[in-house]
């Protein structure tokens, strides 16, 4: 007959079982994230295919032309990706609030628009490389009394949603990517109307000086475009910062990290990206002072 354990025994036994167990699961989520390495470049590099994600109606950055086609200085920066990384390349447009929050579950691969590589959002993305800098600044109806940044305090100001504008209007604004330039808050608004189309936002602001808004704060090559399509607004003052863009994916792929980190190195040393922002802003903004 089989002496029992005794309680002592008994609790060895659970212990060495649940650590077993829990080793067992370290071992199966290291490899799961071995596993996970590579899985967008295979996937990009199998299907032929890169899935793109970027705004529809952010002239001239992204936008719909008259061919009815996606056109501006994003689309372009991923044409260009995609060929040289060999493969086709595929626009799709939903919400920035949604590429922004990240949990992309294959949607797409890639962001190309314009996004701002905090360290925050770095919890979720990887940023494979700086593509360009862009300066942001207010505009104002022409009918405005507005003169400067000044005037602006304890106005109405709009800003487009989960963006580095409202968050600067906010004064909660963090530029903390590798060369990043200063910056000061030099706007207090009294009031901060936010809306996820920079589009709604202005036309909002045509209506008139006071209807709805008083000012826009956005990214100057946006500003400047709408200007040129007609609408009544005039820059106040200068930039108010100026923010280093990146491309942006979901964290855990080195493989098509470096990919894509290689082939925009290549675009600044070759002068593809000069080219392309002389093309669309008629500015170099591919380096952080921009000539």
């Amino acid at each position: 007959m089989n002496a029992q354990p005794d309680n002592g025994e008994l609790r060895m036994k659970s212990f060495l079982n649940r650590l077993g167990v829990a080793t067992l699961l370290a071992a199966g989520i290291a490899l799961a994230g071995n596993a996970f390495a590579g899985d967008v470049a295979d996937r990009v590099a199998s299907a032929k295919k890169l899935t793109m994600a970027t705004d529809s109606n952010y002239p001239p950055l992204s936008f719909i032309n008259q061919e009815n086609e996606m056109d501006g200085f994003d689309v372009d920066v991923g044409k260009e990706l995609a060929k040289r990384l060999g493969v086709e390349l595929e626009i799709t447009t939903p919400e920035w609030t949604m590429i922004a929050a990240g949990h992309w579950n294959r949607r797409w691969d890639i962001s190309i628009g314009s996004m701002t590589p905090t360290q925050e959002r770095a919890k979720v993305f990887d940023f494979p490389a700086i593509y360009y800098y862009s300066p942001a600044a207010f505009v104002v109806h022409n009918d405005s009394d507005i003169k400067t940044l000044a005037d602006i305090n304890g106005k109405v100001v709009g800003a487009p949603s989960a963006t580095v504008y409202e968050k600067y209007v906010r004064h909660d604004l963090v530029l903390d990517a590798i060369g990043a330039p200063a910056f000061e808050y030099q706007v207090t608004p009294g009031t901060i109307n936010t809306l996820n189309a920079t589009s709604a936002l202005l036309d909002d602001l045509r209506l008139g000086p006071g209807k709805r808004l008083d000012a826009v704060i956005n990214a100057l090559p946006t500003l400047n475009e709408a200007i040129k399509k007609g609408y009544p607004f005039r820059v106040v003052g200068d930039p108010v910062f100026y923010e280093p863009l990146a491309i942006a994916i979901e964290k855990g792929d080195k493989e098509f990290n470096d990919q894509i980190a290689a082939a925009i190195e290549a675009m600044h040393e070759d002068g593809t990206l000069t080219r392309i922002s002389m093309k669309w802003f008629g500015v170099d903004y591919s380096k952080a002072a921009p000539k």
